[in-house]
């Protein structure tokens, strides 16, 4: 198997994510919000598995020895750099998680289940009890308790397929259409724009080629990690969708209750 086959063999569950019902349910700025509450879970634990990849491909440790892959490790750094330490619209140093939590309170999105998880996990807690504590929908739950089921394997090649696939592609083209639809005068959205054109232009531009040849260089000529590599990848984007069918469910229950 080599990459172009593994893409291939994803194509009608990623059809499945990218021609979600949650997109036509996003209408009006309240549904992003709703969406955000619960986005913002992927969006931190995306930063996990970044760093527990750059903890395998880099050399992390002191005294400091050549790593044993120069290729993937500065295609890591390189990630690293981008979603850890990028700019904001002020040329401040913030990670994506950050920024997406500013861009939460200028469109007035509610941040303190996220900020409660965080917390928890700050003060000692395991994940499963900071999720239980705050209060976490089952299935935004489920997917971070995914992520964290995959970085405990340890196995760099799977930890590379969850970070790699189950995406939303379509996400930022959305957003736009109802942030341009809902502008008044007096309402910016200014950092939620600003993170979504650095979205589409790290992902397409960078990252994601960058993480399809980091795929390349883990798995090689083993056809055990590339069937291994195709299974995580599958199960990512499964459980992408239940995170969609999660998000859809609020949003929908929460018009019902607004009628």
């Amino acid at each position: 198997m080599n990459i172009t086959q593994l893409e291939s063999e994803l194509t009608s569950l990623r059809a499945e994510l990218n021609n979600h019902k949650l997109y036509s349910a996003l209408e009006s700025i309240e549904d992003i919000k709703t969406f955000m509450e619960q986005h913002v879970f992927a969006v931190w634990d995306f930063m996990s598995l970044l760093k527990a990849l750059q903890n395998q491909l880099t050399n992390t440790t002191v005294p400091w020895t050549p790593v044993k892959n120069p290729s993937t490790a500065r295609f890591v750094n390189e990630i690293v750099l981008g979603e850890e330490t990028d700019v904001n619209e002020l040329c401040e140093p913030k990670s994506h998680y950050e920024m997406y939590l500013d861009a939460m309170d200028q469109i007035g999105a509610n941040t303190s289940q996220i900020s409660d998880f965080i917390n928890y996990i700050v003060n000692g807690y395991s994940i499963l009890d900071a999720a239980k504590k705050s209060d976490l929908n089952s299935e935004t739950l489920k997917f971070v308790q995914f992520t964290f089921d995959i970085i405990n394997t340890k196995e760099s090649h799977k930890i590379a397929s969850a970070f790699t696939f189950g995406r939303e592609d379509v996400i930022p083209d959305m957003f736009f259409q109802i942030i341009n639809q809902s502008k008044t005068e007096d309402e910016t959205y200014s950092k939620l724009t600003y993170y979504l054109n650095r979205h589409i232009e790290l992902d397409g531009d960078e990252h994601g080629p960058l993480s399809l040849r980091m795929i390349e260089e883990l798995c090689g000529e083993d056809t055990t990690k590339w069937d291994e590599a195709l299974e995580i990848s599958k199960l990512a984007l499964q459980y992408r969708i239940s995170l969609w069918d999660g998000i859809y469910n609020l949003i929908t229950s929460n018009k019902t209750i607004e009628v």
